[in-house]
């Protein structure tokens, strides 16, 4: 299961999420944006950076790792990345903050000798999923991320109870957000499984889904530029490549604007002056 790909989606959606893992969450938390940067000579790409608002410069820079395998060289990458990247900015950045996640604490690197004093310091920050408490008592964000560290016999009831949950806490928008990312999760815990079994695992149809509305939309695109074509070289003769190039390029609204007004078209050139107009 990619947890980290899931989990940077989750910041992606809700950047505040990870401050409610914090104890002393910044001020203006809501106004910090996710992003990954690269660090050049020698080439760092971290994944996990919350940078803070433009108009706040200097600010406070928080980098997170998200680690569910084991590393015995994971701080040594943390710290050398976080602080290189900071140096490179240091004009920017007032200070930094380092969050590191685990399932639980048996993940951690096993000889922390070498970082005592930076791994105790407030600014270093461990945060273990498994210790956070009841998950029906987290904060709906917070208990996706716990989501993904539970076996699969308690994640199909707990994921079915957030999904309630959602319904009944957030604004439809949100909720859409957190089925998408809670279905992302629950498709990958259960690989082995079809579309029909994670529908009735989780009490749904796909067809809330985000996945499922890009599909249904890009099939409806398909289905309406071949109807377009074929009503076009009924009404104006074969078309050119670089014409039929064109109109297979268009959105399905604009798709829906043509089909509309090829009613009037009697030659090519009303198709030409159309495409023109767009």
């Amino acid at each position: 299961m990619r947890r980290d790909s899931i989990f940077y989606k989750l910041f992606q959606q809700s950047p505040t999420l990870l401050f409610e893992l914090l104890t002393n969450p910044p001020s203006n938390a809501d106004e910090y944006r996710f992003d990954s940067v690269a660090v050049k000579e020698p080439k760092f790409e971290i994944d996990g950076v919350f940078l803070p608002p433009l108009n706040q410069n200097p600010g406070v820079v928080y980098f997170c790792e998200v680690q569910f395998q084991k590393d015995e060289q994971l701080y040594e990458r943390v710290f050398a990345e976080s602080y290189l990247y900071f140096y490179r900015n240091r004009a920017r950045f007032s200070n930094l903050q380092i969050v590191i996640i685990y399932p639980s604490r048996s993940l951690e690197q096993t000889d922390i000798s070498p970082y005592l004093s930076q791994l105790n310091s407030p600014q270093v920050h461990r945060i273990y999923l498994d210790e956070l408490g009841d998950i029906r008592s987290l904060p709906l964000w917070v208990a996706l991320m716990v989501l993904t560290t539970l076996e699969e016999e308690s994640s199909t009831e707990e994921a079915r109870y957030l999904l309630k949950r959602s319904q009944q806490e957030v604004p439809q928008a949100e909720n859409r957000a957190i089925i998408d990312l809670l279905t992302t999760i629950m498709v990958y815990k259960f690989e082995g499984k079809s579309q029909r079994e994670v529908e009735k695992m989780l009490g749904i149809t796909l067809q809330q889904t985000r996945v499922y509305r890009e599909i249904k939309e890009e099939g409806r695109e398909v289905e309406a530029r071949s109807l377009i074509l074929r009503l076009l070289t009924r009404k104006v003769g074969e078309l050119p490549q670089e014409v039929r190039q064109k109109v297979e390029s268009l959105s399905l609204e604009q798709l829906e604007n043509l089909g509309e007004a090829l009613l009037d078209f009697t030659s090519m050139a009303d198709l030409d002056a159309w495409l023109k107009s767009i």
